[in-house]
């Protein structure tokens, strides 16, 4: 079975919106920028605990949830 394919384009500009850098915001949540990156472009999944702490770094309501990582 392939694994789907997510864009994260309104991620990634939520990131720079709320943090102005990806390295900013990988510091905020504990996360190096080689493991970001892995996630951002979809070679290591989210788990729901990833979900969950990186819509509260970055201020996004859970019912939006689709809209950031699952688009």
């Amino acid at each position: 079975m392939e694994k789907p394919k997510f864009e994260y384009k309104k991620l990634k500009g939520r990131i720079v919106e709320k943090y102005d850098t990806r390295e900013k915001f990988g510091e905020a949540i504990g996360l190096s920028n080689t493991s970001m990156s892995l996630k951002l472009n979809g070679q290591t999944s989210f788990s729901q605990a990833d979900v969950i702490k990186w819509c509260k770094a970055l201020d996004i309501d859970l019912h939006d949830v689709g809209d950031y990582f699952y688009a």
